[in-house]
């Protein structure tokens, strides 16, 4: 019973490996399915895509240049105003008491001065008598009595020039005093919207100090002039260059694409700036500043919208082009070479040590339909393909897909050709 048990068992697995072996003999002879294209000319265009915000060109935050508590608030939110205007006023109390003593303080300077000058040709009269006296008849003026009138001349004169200083200090102290009470009234520095206000009428407004930022009162911008601010990874930063054009999409305006151009490229990234890189490990990716002015912006345009920009790198006009999905990977078969007698086993362990570099490369469809990878070098990556510069000719048919196929296709595997129309022919011209 258990011999027969062992004969079913056997016939039954050889029925199978009958049955895998048919199948792989089929799968052999109908090849793998691929997808297929013939290399063409496209016109490709390289873009960056990168993502920030919208701000205005020109804007303006306002902080205060004294201290005080606002007293008069002439302004909202969104309100437009023109350069010049009085946006606010601080409490003027103090700094108009001290316009006052500076006033005094100058005054009296005054004062004190032209007593000084009447002092001082006092003693020149003084002087001058004396000296003509002592021409006429030299035994009335002895040399102590003339070196007391000379000393009392300097000695006034200085004292004038002294008063004179105190003058001009006073002065400038009343002029500081009054820039001070003029900045307790807050204008428009230039013409725009307040698109920003921070403070309400009795708040406090706060100057900044070296260790603490100052009080930001409120934010006046030129909406006329809006630019994109994105943030470009630091490899793509080296196609970008200044006049670049780009398509700017902004969430709030789904239906809309705004183009612009490049006019600022940042030279230290956003992560790094002035604190350098010390805190960055590896795993952190760098960008860069990139600004965008937007051509003819709507006036609903507002700042700090989030929208996302093709900047146009390269454009390239009826090039030779590849799938992005072709272009693989491989290790090229290593040249057998002929050893000499004389070869150390240093040089043969450092040849054995040494990997093949890999190959970017295609695989071509001969007539027989069988592939063989062939090495190409490309150029610029538009949406869906590469720019070939060397390795290919126009109309010669490659492997297209699919990306599993390609990844497990070796030299002189037989294809079948999934495409439709059977040729492997496409659009020729790139998505732009």
């Amino acid at each position: 019973m258990n011999r027969k048990k062992v004969l079913i068992a056997a016939g039954g697995i050889v029925v199978v490996l009958i049955f895998v072996t048919l199948a792989m003999r089929q799968g052999r002879r109908g090849g793998t399915e691929v997808r297929t294209e013939e290399v063409q000319r496209r016109d490709l265009i390289s873009v960056v895509t990168a993502s920030g915000r919208i701000r205005p060109h020109r804007r303006v935050e306002i902080q205060a240049d004294v201290s005080g508590r606002i007293v008069d608030l002439r302004i909202v939110e969104g309100e437009w105003v023109t350069e010049g205007d009085t946006l606010l006023i601080i409490d003027q109390s103090t700094y108009l008491a001290a316009q006052q003593r500076a006033q005094a303080a100058l005054s009296s300077s005054q004062a004190t001065a032209t007593q000084a000058r009447a002092n001082r040709d006092q003693a020149r009269r003084l002087l001058d008598r004396t000296l003509r006296i002592r021409e006429q008849n030299p035994e009335l003026i002895s040399d102590q009595q003339l070196e007391d009138a000379e000393t009392g001349f300097d000695v006034q004169e200085a004292l004038y020039q002294a008063a004179e200083h105190s003058v001009e200090q006073a002065r400038a102290n009343l002029r500081e005093a009054r820039d001070r009470l003029a900045k307790t009234v807050i204008t428009a520095p230039l013409t725009g919207r307040v698109t920003r206000l921070n403070v309400e009428q009795g708040e406090t407004a706060i100057i900044g100090t070296m260790n603490n930022p100052g009080t930001v009162l409120a934010t006046v911008a030129d909406l006329s002039e809006m630019e994109a601010v994105v943030e470009v990874d630091e490899t793509d930063i080296p196609q970008i260059a200044l006049g670049d054009s780009a398509d700017i999409e902004i969430d709030a305006f789904a239906d809309k694409v705004f183009t612009g151009r490049v006019t600022e490229i940042g030279h230290s990234s956003i992560q790094g700036g002035a604190l350098g890189f010390s805190g960055t490990t590896s795993d952190q990716s760098v960008d860069f500043e990139v600004v965008i002015r937007i051509d003819n912006p709507p006036e609903s345009l507002r700042t700090d919208l989030s929208c996302t920009s093709d900047i146009v790198a390269e454009v390239r006009d009826s090039v030779l082009s590849i799938p992005i999905i072709a272009l693989t990977l491989r290790t090229p078969e290593p040249e057998e070479e002929e050893s000499s007698g004389d070869t150390s086993s240093e040089e043969i362990e450092l040849v054995e040590e040494t990997e093949p570099e890999e190959l970017e490369g295609v695989f071509v469809v001969g007539e027989d339909n069988t592939v063989s990878f062939r090495p190409v070098t490309v150029g610029i990556a538009g949406r869906e393909h590469f720019e070939v510069l060397e390795g290919l000719e126009e109309g010669e048919l490659i492997v297209a897909g699919s990306y599993q196929a390609i990844r497990q296709l070796e030299e002189g595997d037989l294809v079948r050709s999934t495409n439709s129309n059977g040729n492997g022919r496409r659009d020729r011209s790139e998505n732009r």
